[in-house]
């Protein structure tokens, strides 16, 4: 093995071909837009969306005799996400001009980083779907100019050119070829969209393209050296980039089954299709011909600063998951899915203060994940605040309503987002604890199933048609410890 090369795909993951077995080799390119008021080289505004060019500072044009300058904030952005990422921080980089001609690009050339980044080498551990965990390295990160749009759709003749991105700060993680499967190249994105929304850095928004990847991809008789990757660019989603590593690697493997090359190459996904496609031979370094950007000197940062920075850093997914698997005893599942999200952290952690942390995170993850998937709806259009979803957890806790009326209340309250003692009050929802009337209510069954009297007396386990009868009698209000105390006594079971 290479030193690039540490892992082995498991057994399971080999991919069968018509003449044998194939290993998938992923490493993934995130572009994730720095969280930043202004741009990475300007004063314009790094806000998403406004009109076409309303963004747009004169050095964002490249109006002649403008000159970049840096915006300290992204750079400390930048040096927060590879503390998160446990990478190194190089205390000297300097910026490149990468050479290349497109509309959307005014200046002629990105600023980027090419042989000296800002961060260096770090590693997360990822679990695909509560697999054992692995580590996946991380090569670089090094911050760069996001380009402009080029609109083809206004007119049938001309390109438009929106230039409100240009010049926007980005923040390119660089992972190793460690990945050998879709599901842990989604894992490891999905790891580090968690990551930069902890830190603040990145909000991870995919649909407004603020997070994208460029997806790596070869494959290789297991044991055999690296094959001849092809790049899928600027995917968006998870999904996608599971459908487009898979669809990838069985047209990789049909082309080398059938005596072909593989031809290095930029392409993209077709999500409508489900396939790949040729966007455009696949370039070296040396043909962007970069050399350091002669307007901006060398970035030298100190090590108190970077200590600084450090002590700022929130709690991560990795160490908040741990802390509810001990502080709330939640399963390493619940705990991951819940610490994995901040907005998701934050919201079980308000319904769970000073309540049971086990009953706070499976209506969460269950009730309320589940509800807000149906309509939709993201977490943060949720119509139930967590401080409402806490109040009807008291509401069972005190025996005001059983588990059964409060999943009848919750859905109530996703519709009209009312707190849940009003909807009790209003439709008279409240528990029924009086024993004389769920006695009551127990004798009339007896009475009107006599036979069935005798039967739970023979078969224990219908004692359960006993208690289904009697909430189904109160209209599910009476209290079921209550119920399950009373006819144990009437019926000597």
């Amino acid at each position: 093995m290479t030193p690039l090369d540490v892992r082995s795909a498991r057994p399971d993951q080999l991919v069968e071909g018509d003449k044998g077995q194939w290993e998938i080799i992923v490493g993934l390119e995130v572009h994730a837009q720095v969280t930043s008021e202004a741009k990475l080289f300007s004063g314009a505004s790094a806000a998403y969306g406004g009109e076409p060019n309303a963004h747009v500072s004169l050095v964002d044009a490249a109006m002649p005799g403008m000159l970049p300058v840096i915006n300290k904030f992204c750079v400390e952005q930048a040096i927060r996400t590879g503390l998160g990422l446990n990478a190194e921080i190089n205390k000297k980089s300097r910026f490149d001009r990468k050479n290349y001609f497109y509309p959307d690009l005014p200046q002629g050339y990105q600023i980027s980083q090419f042989k000296e980044p800002i961060v260096g080498e770090g590693a997360i551990e990822v679990e695909p779907d509560g697999e054992e965990p692995i580590t996946i390295r991380i090569e670089r990160l090094h911050l760069e100019q996001d380009a402009g749009k080029s609109i083809h759709d206004l007119s049938p003749s001309e390109t438009f050119v929106d230039l409100n991105r240009a010049g926007v700060a980005l923040m390119e993680i660089v992972s190793r070829p460690d990945m050998r499967s879709a599901k842990e190249a989604a894992a490891y994105f999905n790891k580090l969209r968690s990551i930069v929304r902890a830190l603040g850095t990145c909000d991870g928004n995919m649909e407004e393209g603020s997070m994208r990847a460029d997806v790596n991809v070869s494959v290789r008789r297991p044991g055999q050296p690296f094959g001849t990757r092809c790049e899928i660019k600027n995917v968006n989603s998870t999904r996608f980039m599971m459908q487009a590593i898979e669809y990838e690697a069985r047209r990789q493997i049909e082309i080398l089954e059938g005596g072909g090359a593989i031809d290095q190459e930029t392409r993209l996904f077709d999500p409508n299709a489900g396939e790949t496609r040729t966007m455009r031979s696949k370039e070296d370094a040396h043909d962007y011909r970069y050399f350091p950007d002669p307007d901006l000197l060398p970035l030298v940062i100190e090590e108190k600063w970077i200590e600084e920075i450090r002590a700022s850093l929130p709690e991560l997914p990795d160490a908040k998951k741990k802390r509810f698997v001990s502080a709330y005893g939640l399963s390493a599942y619940d705990a991951s899915v819940l610490a994995g999200d901040s907005d998701a952290a934050t919201y079980f952690e308000t319904v769970a203060k000073g309540r049971d942390g086990k009953a706070a995170a499976n209506w969460v993850t269950q009730e309320l994940f589940g509800a807000l998937n149906k309509k939709g709806l993201e977490l943060g259009q949720s119509p139930v605040k967590a401080e409402q979803l806490g109040a009807l957890l008291d509401l069972i806790k005190d025996g005001t309503i059983n588990g059964k009326i409060a999943k009848d209340v919750f859905a109530k309250m996703m519709e009209t987002s009312e707190a849940p003692g009003a909807i009790v009050e209003r439709e008279g929802l409240k528990q029924v604890t009086d024993t004389g009337a769920i006695e009551k209510a127990i004798d009339e069954l007896m009475a009107a199933n006599a036979d069935k009297v005798a039967d739970v007396q023979k078969n224990p386990k219908a004692f359960g048609w006993w208690v289904g009868q009697t909430m189904k009698t109160t209209g599910g209000k009476a209290n079921p410890a209550v119920v399950n105390e009373i006819l144990k006594k009437k019926l000597g079971v």
